[in-house]
């Protein structure tokens, strides 16, 4: 079996629940799965995939082809898109059979209709289920992973995300930080490639906090620890202590991701994969929405997830994910805002010390 779903990591976790579906109802079939070579490890901790065959497109683009080799696959299924492009390329693969969505541009695929205004996971377990294969959106959580944690008990910030428009301002999540380490917590700034500059913003906002979002309760700096600033680290994933914060630079390897999220107290980022890494070990997040609506890829529902969304007079209609300024619904939520979720939400695990209530 063919499974083509080549885009991020958040995409791939939102297809989780449809991959398992895909391994319950084909039992005996090697699952191949076409997705960016980086995703391999998440891919087989999901445990339905049996190998990642490399493919990727800039943006959400379709690849224009695929490095198959040997016969054609029995089954190819497609899960990165509506069609046409990606229907036609895995019916260049000459499989046995095409599980996919209708589309006017390939009408000999008999298959239900794409809604735009549905759940990313509800839609691909939909799909399946149009094909009499059973599948659960819920069926989200990873296996916590086998190595420690370095950096047990702490709450993740992750300022980055692909887009400018889902990039939150590097001055507001250092007020979060700022807010968090006056009640005590231990932080951790994580970044994926190319993010080292943006952490360094957040930091120097954390330690420096002379910026639009310094004033009021938030804008008190907490002492420096006796490390200094974070070494600037010249391996990937190398952490620099400053007191309580700790910076992850270049992009952790996923194991050692994994571990990081799974023993986290906390975890806040923007609408991107990490939030979705949040979800798959449940671990109490707030993330922060601005084009895009939570009810298109948001958590589940429940209170261990906590999305941030203020839609104001454009309503739920999205705006554009990948444009290069934050979306105007995502600059209406203030520091304030994610840190009285934190700090109201039930299951995130309170610091030994404590300082007084946020004012």
């Amino acid at each position: 079996m063919l499974v083509l779903r080549a885009l991020g990591l958040g995409d791939l976790l939102a297809g989780v629940p449809a991959l398992r579906a895909l391994r319950r109802g084909f039992p005996g079939y090697e699952i191949v799965l076409a997705a960016p070579e980086q995703l391999a490890a998440p891919a087989a901790a999901s445990g339905a995939v049996d190998r990642l065959l490399p493919a990727s497109a800039p943006g959400r683009a379709v690849p224009v082809r695929l490095e198959w080799e040997g016969p054609p696959p029995d089954v190819a299924v497609d899960l990165h898109g509506n069609g046409p492009s990606s229907h036609r390329l895995l019916q260049r693969m000459r499989p046995g059979r095409l599980l996919a969505f209708a589309h006017p541009g390939t009408p000999e695929i008999a298959g239900p209709e794409w809604r735009a205004e549905e759940h990313e996971r509800a839609r691909w377990c939909r799909l399946l289920e149009w094909y009499g294969i059973p599948a659960d959106p819920a069926d989200l959580r990873l296996p916590v992973p086998g190595v420690p944690s370095p950096a047990p008990g702490a709450v993740v910030v992750h300022p980055g995300a692909d887009s400018g428009a889902r990039r939150w301002p590097a001055e507001r999540y250092a007020a979060v930080v700022r807010g968090l380490r006056r009640h005590g917590y231990r932080v951790v700034l994580t970044g994926g490639p190319g993010e080292d500059e943006l952490l360094d913003r957040v930091r120097d906002g954390v330690l420096r906090p002379d910026g639009p979002e310094a004033g009021g309760p938030l804008g008190t700096p907490a002492p420096r620890g006796p490390a200094g600033a974070p070494a600037a680290g010249g391996r990937a994933g190398e952490g620099g202590v400053d007191g309580d914060v700790t910076v992850f630079r270049g992009g952790l390897p996923f194991e050692r991701l994994a571990a990081l999220f799974a023993g986290a107290a906390a975890v806040v980022s923007g609408d991107t994969g990490i939030a979705h890494l949040a979800v798959a070990y449940g671990v109490p997040s707030v993330t922060l929405f601005g084009p895009v609506s939570p009810g298109l890829w948001g958590p589940p529902p429940g209170t261990r997830h906590v999305a941030l969304w203020h839609p104001g007079p454009s309503g739920s209609r999205p705006g554009d994910p990948h444009g290069r300024e934050p979306d105007p619904r995502l600059l209406r939520i203030r520091p304030d805002d994610v840190l009285k979720a934190l700090f109201d939400h039930p299951e995130v695990p309170r610091p030994w010390t404590a300082a007084p209530p946020l004012s």
